[in-house]
């Protein structure tokens, strides 16, 4: 299996391994988020960093530069349940996933300039996202 093919697994498997957690999460330490406002978070990251973000490289002609952005939780329509979420980020997750498997070999090595990460390929723009799931993943689990 290539990397990339492992990175792509990753991702795909975030929708199953976040319902789990946020439905099997302990309540959160007083001022924390709650399993749906994580869940609702990564629904806002997924379109506002990720989906921007790869658009981006796709689509200019120049390298792009991106901020640090960290959303707070998605306000849209079934963001009021954890279930509403969970299909939210399940959508939008699938909608990255096809992003990418629209990426030719010289596409993923297409690079932006991150203000925190410097200058990332596809395949580091991946790594950090799995990072940010497993990350808020992990917070689930107490």
């Amino acid at each position: 299996m290539t990397a990339r093919a492992d990175l792509l697994r990753e991702l795909a498997a975030t929708p199953n391994r976040l319902a789990a957690a946020a439905r099997h999460a302990p309540p959160p330490p007083p001022g924390e988020w709650t399993p749906r406002e994580v869940v609702c978070h990564l629904v806002a990251v997924e379109a506002e960093v990720w989906h921007a973000r790869l658009d981006a490289l796709w689509e200019s002609e120049t390298e792009p530069h991106w901020p640090w952005v960290e959303p707070g939780p998605w306000d849209g329509e079934g963001s009021g349940t954890l279930d509403g979420g969970l299909q939210a980020f399940a959508t939008r997750r699938a909608a990255t996933l096809e992003r990418l498997a629209r990426l030719d070999d010289a596409a993923w090595q297409r690079t932006g300039v991150h203000a925190t990460y410097g200058r990332i390929d596809v395949s580091r723009l991946i790594e950090i996202a799995i990072d940010h799931d497993r990350e808020h993943l992990a917070s689930l689990a107490g």
